[in-house]
């Protein structure tokens, strides 16, 4: 069972006396994990209500780094500051593009030789597997360009944002955030038998994501049922706390945290780490662990959660109910239709699955393949169309399993195993058949996150589950089935020595070594940032699509799988902007790129004119003022951290979102960072605007230069007809005010370079 309390609680006693009481009297806050953690790495001299911070070290994979490297080196990069990885996780694998996925990998590795870096080769390991086996250590903080950097199990807070900000980190500036809620996870019991990690964190999400009660804010682990958790639990729990919209997380240590770090060769990084006695908080969530059933997420996010047992129990309402989500998801741009009713088997009642996934920073680690081979032990999956593959997170847990004999009987059983990849995750990688329905040991169940198309007649979905479920499905012959329903014996067998020498042989370590005069190393599909223009002094919005879903993810804003392929070019990639959700999108877009450029060159178009003399402004006004694209969604930035969701708007024109709220506090800084207005409606306003209408608003630069937060503008529709309406920007940093009137960060750093000349 999860409760949710609302109120303000403190811990009284210690260690596993712990109990949470009601607090009155008292400021949450104080005494936290959390806040020992914020406060160690805050910059002296951060106004009262933030903080600015510097971290321990920084991490990325090959869809991102790229694009950070080449937006540092514009901003003066000479050297990394801080240790930073470069994995080679996720593009490792995309067949498209020819030569450029390892174009990729060769320039991070100049990079790394260049600016004094780490470098693990593709396959070596998922990003946040390295992190947790080599990076971590308690009381640090790590910032990875990938929304699942999650390390709080390992006492280490992480935190996922777009690239940015590691940018930011890599100039030695900080990352900026107003001093976050901490919320207590107050964790008693201990799991039945066939219940694992995915099993809480789907429970989890589904108790705290439609209402918010963790968005922005920090979990904090402790109580009686942390002891009870093996360390790939607690592990593949905390991964999963992105997806409850927290801005981070961190847990308690004790004897197994040093067991972890003594087992991967770093004992020197542990410490214990607790609250004080008294620590105050502003909520709880009470999670009693010897309650939670398997679950299953069903599309399209892993809040949508079931029991599996209430899943096959109502088994026609619920897949039902998932085929009329997906019209309302893909609307018009579905060729194809989703009929997972017909998967009902007949015989027994419950749901056939077409394909297992165990895979990646969630699903991949060695607890979870071994109880997946328990289960499976001297059986086998069948020679039909269910199939199983599974990733391991890196080559040394890869190498345990080997020599355990684990990955033999899951292979004796019909198994696959793959490469370490991330691909799963995003769609690069065991794409199923049209009108597949997955079950997957990963992080995300997003729309196209297993790679179909809906607009070209493809359509798959995938359903989340922990790994023990997933393998008494595929037990079952692809019939869904919870693990709690099989009769198996655990496999206690010690777990083989992680072999460190794997990486030592293999991932370069340069770190306080650059060589500056080495030369990075360019593959054809390696581009520059295009010019970006600062703020102008008035804004002449054009709508160029309009998105009405309760929200929208940053897979829709910028799809993932084989758009990987061109992510260090940014003019290419940008072509496929909202390509699976507005496929106009960049066709109009390009059109006001058009118009802007006419107007730059002395040529205001008569478009523009027109709609400006609706509000009679012209002459020499109406010419100064800056054309420029803009997206309207009601929630926007659900997802991944990657900038791209941003960027590509950007290259693309684009200088506004317009949005109720924003999903994620990542997707606001992105959008910042790349000189995005975040624009806001107030609760409840009617805005019935659409594609092609104008939006105007005056003196827009004096406003974000003034900290304004109210901006009064006009929009003026296509049938000509103007309306007033408000939009707001919550309150900025004064870096973020800069950043914004630069037209980006690269702009900003440019125009303090060149001030110190």
């Amino acid at each position: 069972m999860i409760t949710l309390h609302a109120e303000p609680v403190t811990l009284v006693g210690c260690g596993e006396s712990y109990a949470p009481q009601p607090l009155s009297g008292a400021i949450p806050g104080a005494g936290t994990m959390t806040c020992s953690i914020l406060d160690a790495h805050n910059a002296e001299g951060t106004p009262k209500g933030a903080y600015r911070l510097r971290f321990d070290s920084l991490i990325s994979h090959d869809i991102t780094y790229v694009g950070i490297i080449q937006t540092a080196r514009a901003s003066g990069l000479k050297q990394f500051p801080v240790p930073y990885a470069l994995t080679n996780c996720h593009n490792s694998l995309c067949a498209v593009g020819g030569t450029i996925n390892e174009d990729d990998h060769v320039f991070g590795l100049s990079a790394a030789k260049k600016y004094g870096g780490i470098y693990v080769p593709a396959n070596q390991a998922v990003l946040h597997q390295y992190a947790r086996e080599m990076v971590s250590g308690v009381g640090q903080m790590i910032l990875g360009s990938d929304s699942h950097t999650r390390y709080g199990a390992l006492g280490a807070m992480g935190i996922g944002e777009g690239g940015p900000e590691v940018v930011k980190q890599l100039l030695s500036n900080t990352y900026d955030v107003a001093v976050p809620e901490v919320v207590l996870v107050y964790l008693i019991g201990e799991p039945k038998l066939g219940v694992g990690p995915h099993d809480v964190a789907i429970a989890l999400c589904g108790a705290v994501y439609d209402n918010g009660f963790a968005k922005n804010k920090v979990l904090e682990f402790v109580g009686p049922g942390v002891k009870t958790l093996p360390m790939d639990f607690r592990i593949g729990l905390d991964v999963m706390t992105t997806e409850t919209a927290c801005l981070s997380s961190i847990w308690e240590t004790d004897e197994q945290v040093r067991a972890y770090y003594a087992a991967h060769g770093r004992e020197d990084q542990y410490r214990e780490l607790h609250p004080a006695t008294g620590a105050s908080y502003h909520t709880m969530i009470s999670i009693d662990l010897s309650t939670i059933e398997p679950m299953i997420a069903m599309p399209f996010h892993p809040s949508k959660a079931y029991t599996i047992r209430e899943v096959n129990a109502n088994a026609a309402d619920i897949l039902a109910s998932v085929e009329k989500d997906a019209v309302q998801q893909f609307g018009g741009t579905a060729k194809a239709a989703l009929r997972l009713v017909d998967k009902i088997d007949h015989a027994s009642g419950r749901i056939r699955v077409d394909q297992g996934i165990i895979a990646g920073c969630a699903g991949g680690m060695y607890d979870n393949i071994r109880e997946a081979a328990a289960i499976l032990n001297g059986t086998s999956i069948g020679a039909d169309y269910f199939s199983l593959s599974i990733y391991p997170p890196s080559a040394p847990v890869n190498l345990q399993l080997i020599e355990a004999g684990i990955e033999q009987r899951l292979i004796e059983a019909g198994a696959l195993f793959k490469p370490c990849f991330c691909g799963p995750c995003f769609g690069a990688g065991d794409v199923p058949a049209n009108n597949g329905l997955s079950i997957r040991h990963t992080t995300r169940n997003f729309p196209n996150r297993e790679g179909s198309r809906p607009s070209d007649g493809q359509l798959a979905v995938v359903a989340l589950m922990d790994a023990r479920s997933i393998a008494a499905t595929a037990r079952a012959g692809g019939l869904l089935t919870a693990a709690t329903e099989i009769d198996y014996a655990p496999d206690y067998a010690p777990v083989p020595a992680f072999n460190t020498g794997i990486y030592e042989k293999r991932v370069y370590n340069g770190f306080g070594k650059p060589d500056t005069q080495a030369a990075l190393r360019f593959g054809p599909n390696i581009a520059d940032w295009p010019k970006i223009d600062p703020l102008g002094n008035q804004l002449l919005l054009r709508l160029v699509s309009v998105i009405r879903d309760p929200v929208t993810t940053t897979d829709e804003l910028i799809p993932s799988g084989e758009t990987s392929s061109y992510r260090s070019n940014p003019l290419k990639l940008a072509e496929f902007t909202l390509s699976r959700r507005d496929p106009a999108y960049v066709g109009r877009a390009k059109a006001v790129q058009t118009l802007n450029a006419a107007q730059k060159a002395g040529c205001f178009p008569a478009e523009a004119r027109e709609a400006l003399a609706l509000i009679s402004l012209t002459g020499d006004e109406a010419a100064a003022t800056q054309i420029a694209s803009a997206v309207f969604a009601i929630k926007p930035g659900d997802g991944s951290a990657r900038e791209q969701a941003a960027s590509c708007q950007r290259v693309l024109g684009g200088s506004a979102n317009i949005s109720y709220e924003y999903a994620t506090k990542r997707y606001r800084s992105n959008l910042i960072n790349w000189g995005i207005l975040p624009f806001t409606l107030d609760p409840g306003t009617v805005f019935d605007a659409e594609p092609n209408d104008w939006i105007y608003v005056s003196d827009v630069r004096a406003g974000i230069e003034q900290g304004k937060t109210a901006f009064s503008a006009k929009l003026i529709r296509a049938n000509g007809q103007v309306a007033e309406l408000t939009l707001h920007i919550a309150a900025l940093t004064p870096d973020e005010r800069d950043i914004i009137l630069s037209g980006c960060l690269m702009n900003y750093y440019a125009k303090k370079r060149d001030s110190y000349c």
